[in-house]
């Protein structure tokens, strides 16, 4: 017969532990995806929870009063959130890469409903951004968050964070600068094959005034950029490496700021 009794003790550090998974699948990518139920979501930080509570090591959480036992919950909550969302402000890359690419092509104007954040973005943006989710179901990327995330709870026990203000600003300020480093990596080519363009109808417009290079030159920009994407389809993943890099690098620079 199956004993389900458990204390007091054993139900709290359950609950803190359930609080820092349900954070990280509230902030982090692939799992914050909109289109997944909210209850898939709650049952899959339920389940989880479950089995990193039998598999982690339980230390004592010392409190004394309800508020007390509140500030374990912030921290746990504030430790979730931060693991998942340094690796979400990675992903953000992508739209950055797609706002300036349509803005080269003139049609920022253009705007599509993003599926994982269900918020107005470009076109190019919003097809960067499924190409990256593609690259993390492919490439096991998922995986290695939620091994971050089991991890965390033995390099950062329950209760056990500390904040370390100048190492995580430090670490935002480093992504801030690989930020447009990466995302003009991403649409280099694009953005070469537009200063060629520019130039190039910049002399015809010198040599053939009668032309109107306004209404030529957009449709050669849309035309372009087509087929250039077509023809660098095969460097999108090898450009989805710079992300998840970068994202590697920030969740371990936000755990260690929290050790």
């Amino acid at each position: 017969m199956i004993n389900f009794t458990f204390s007091y003790a054993d139900l709290e550090y359950y609950l803190l532990i359930l609080v820092r998974i349900t954070c990280f699948v509230y902030a982090a990518p692939f799992f914050s995806i909109n289109g997944v139920p909210r209850r898939v979501k709650v049952g899959f930080s339920i389940f989880l929870a479950y089995l990193v509570y039998a598999a982690v090591d339980h230390n004592e959480v010392v409190y004394s009063t309800v508020l007390g036992y509140a500030i374990v919950v912030m921290k746990e909550a504030l430790t979730g959130f931060l693991i998942g969302w340094g690796a979400q402000i990675c992903t953000t890359v992508t739209s950055f890469a797609g706002s300036i690419s349509d803005m080269e092509i003139g049609i920022s104007m253009v705007s599509l409903m993003d599926p994982t954040t269900r918020q107005q973005a470009t076109f190019t943006g919003v097809f960067y951004q499924y190409i990256f989710t593609l690259y993390m179901l492919v490439s096991g990327m998922y995986q290695y968050l939620l091994r971050a995330l089991i991890d965390s709870f033995t390099l950062i026990p329950v209760n056990g964070a500390i904040f370390k203000a100048e190492s995580l600003l430090e670490s935002v300020i480093m992504f801030l600068g690989d930020y447009i480093a990466i995302g003009f990596r991403i649409i280099l080519p694009i953005f070469c094959t537009m200063i060629l363009l520019n130039a190039v109808l910049g002399v015809l417009a010198k040599v053939s005034p009668q032309l109107n290079m306004f209404a030529v030159g957009m449709q050669l920009k849309v035309l372009t950029v087509l087929v250039i994407i077509f023809l660098t389809a095969r460097m999108l993943p090898a450009a989805a490496d710079y992300v998840s890099v970068e994202m590697k690098r920030m969740i371990v620079s936000f755990v260690e700021g929290m050790m």
